[in-house]
């Protein structure tokens, strides 16, 4: 009975090292995942924003050169 208690125990002790080893795992890869999202808004998001400020006064700027052009 004694084995057996012991057995049990080294198990659970060996599943305790093993769900650390996975927390610590999880954590990289979230803290990853994180840090990919942050990048990806800075990359994408950012420069779409920019787009919607600066894409007004460039087509002010080409229709007013297009219409001296042609006259208008």
């Amino acid at each position: 009975m004694d084995q057996e208690l012991q057995k049990l125990q080294a198990k659970i002790d060996e599943q305790k090292v093993q769900i650390d080893q996975m927390y610590q795992s999880v954590e990289k890869l979230r803290k990853y995942f994180k840090w990919t999202m942050i990048i990806t808004i800075i990359v994408v998001v950012l420069p779409l924003i920019g787009l919607v400020f600066a894409l007004p006064t460039f087509l002010n700027n080409y229709v007013g050169q297009a219409n001296s052009l042609s006259g208008f």
